[in-house]
């Protein structure tokens, strides 16, 4: 795990100096793929599309989107945010939605 961890560290650092063809010349893929820095990135990246992706289809069916709505779809997490994405073909107006977050939140 130490090694994974330092080879995550590694690239992140020689990515800010070296170009990438070189870091993964020097560096394996599979050790870094396993440093929980990877992971972590790794994440964070699947969290941002699946809250875009999200946003992109509400808007599409409702319109523009409130700001305190669009703020408490940003801390769902990836699971919820898939679970929105099929109970939005059930929903029929902004109320349904309203209601689901709600829902969310106190579970």
């Amino acid at each position: 795990m130490i090694k994974q961890n330092i080879a995550g560290y590694t690239e992140i650092l020689a990515g800010l100096r070296f170009d990438k063809t070189l870091i993964r010349q020097l560096l394996s893929e599979d050790i870094m793929q396993e440093s929980v820095i990877y992971q972590d990135i790794l994440q964070k990246g699947k969290q941002q599309e699946a809250s875009s992706l999200s946003m992109s289809l509400l808007e599409e069916r409702f319109g523009e989107i409130d700001e305190s709505i669009y703020q408490k779809i940003q801390v769902l997490k990836i699971e919820q945010l898939e679970a929105l994405c099929r109970a939005l073909l059930r929903m029929s107006e902004m109320d349904d939605l309203v209601t689901w977050l709600e829902q969310q939140q106190s579970s």
